[in-house]
């Protein structure tokens, strides 16, 4: 008896990456997070497509996060560096034209 062998058919599975808010620690898809860059040279910027060299930080897209992630020191430690007062008040203005919260 000739024996037949099957085949067993696997769906791939895609795996999303999961980040974490540095304000309110929940864990989410990479995609429904705002990225924050401290870039080699030091400058800090949004990175809206999550491609830009450099350290990295996430916020949750809530006005609640922005605030609490830029006026603690939050940022400051995962990002590793000191964020003057004027840099945070650009990035929390970026963040709510970002989040649509003013």
């Amino acid at each position: 008896m000739e024996r037949i062998s099957m085949k067993q058919t696997k769906t791939p599975s895609i795996r999303v990456p999961q980040r974490t808010c540095v304000a309110c620690r929940a864990v989410k898809d990479k995609r429904e997070l705002t990225r924050i860059v401290k870039t080699p040279e030091g400058t800090i910027i949004i990175d809206t497509r999550g491609r830009i060299a450099g350290r990295g930080a996430y916020l949750c897209p809530s006005l609640v996060c922005w605030q609490a992630g830029l006026e603690s020191n939050k940022l400051d430690y995962v990002l590793k560096t000191k964020i003057a007062p004027e840099e945070r008040k650009r990035l929390l203005a970026e963040g709510r034209s970002l989040i649509g919260g003013g």
